[in-house]
């Protein structure tokens, strides 16, 4: 079969398509024959060896996908030959063939195309668990969503409405503001402008009920702007590490700093499909909607790559075999 490797750590230059034997699978796993896999920043992090890497040379990037089961091991019970599955959590799937652990393999549903479920998973059951269980988002809570033009900020944007938030998002460009409002975000503010100040005189000098940041950096900003009583949700550092927080501030403020890290919900099949079949129904029921992803070639995985680094993206880039 056909996939994408690299054998030394660098920029996407290292990047190769080439032939590779198929896997094998074991008796719960699953063969699954990739329709479209989802590029991630973490896949740009382990191809310039940030991140650990298991076993050796040739490496294979890539954790998020959807396809047609092509092989079932024997102790596979409820998946057949056919069937449509997704992925958000497994190796090795920036190729033609990948095998799935029965425990990680999501159904999808006829009404939502492999595309969308492999554009969506990682990035939508983030959204859904940080508008879940990291801060339940309530009735007319005020809430300020960073980077809310990026693949889990526009998704987190829709949610957040639908559970009756209203939404203050930040970004970087105007475009990108553009997207943000497209999404849902009734008021957008840039970070190059006074944004602070901006999102107090909307909130009549209150401040926010919650915030969820990903850009870490701003994480004593983001305190700044919330209520006596309010939330921060940290829960990624795209901007760099965050300040240490002083626990006197949290006390005479009766603020709440919480971490999210979606590996610490995803624990069980059961987590995996419940999650997964709430975020398809609101995807069925059009209350939320996948942006159009950008769409590479497997082959073309060099290009795809510099694409997510240049920070000109929007919504989700897919890799099709």
């Amino acid at each position: 079969m056909k996939a994408l490797v690299f054998n030394t750590f660098g920029g996407p230059e290292v990047l190769e398509y080439t032939e590779i034997d198929h896997p094998m699978i074991g008796h719960e796993e699953i063969l699954v024959n990739m329709k479209a896999i989802g590029l991630n920043f973490a896949d740009i992090y382990r191809r310039k060896g940030n991140y650990h890497l298991a076993g050796k040379p040739p490496y294979i990037l890539g954790y998020e996908g959807a396809g047609m089961v092509e092989k079932v091991g024997a102790k596979v019970e409820g998946i057949k030959v056919g069937d449509r599955i997704a992925f958000a959590d497994v190796p090795y799937a920036n190729a033609e063939f990948v095998a799935v652990p029965f425990e990680k393999a999501i159904p999808v549903p006829e009404s939502i195309s492999l595309k969308d479920a492999a554009a969506v998973l990682l990035q939508g059951l983030t959204a859904h668990y940080l508008s879940r269980d990291s801060y339940a988002v309530k009735e007319n809570d005020v809430v300020l969503i960073h980077a809310a033009a990026g693949g889990v900020g526009q998704l987190l944007v829709q949610i957040v409405n639908l559970l009756g938030g209203k939404v203050i998002g930040l970004t970087s460009s105007k475009e990108k503001a553009a997207a943000a409002k497209d999404a849902g975000a009734k008021t957008v503010f840039l970070y190059q402008d006074d944004w602070k100040k901006q999102v107090m005189e909307v909130t009549g000098g209150k401040g926010v009920d919650v915030v969820f940041d990903s850009v870490g950096s701003t994480l004593s900003d983001s305190f700044e702007v919330t209520r006596v009583g309010g939330t921060v949700v940290f829960y990624g550092m795209a901007g760099g590490d965050p300040a240490p927080v002083d626990p006197r501030m949290l006390m005479d403020t009766s603020k709440t700093l919480t971490g999210g890290d979606l590996w610490n919900v995803l624990t069980s099949r059961a987590e995996r499909v419940a999650r997964s079949k709430e975020l398809f129904r609101w995807m069925g029921e059009g209350k939320v909607r996948v942006a159009e992803p950008a769409v590479f070639a497997l082959k073309d995985g060099q290009d795809a790559h510099r694409h997510l680094e240049s920070r000109k993206s929007t919504g989700k880039i897919l890799l099709i075999p």
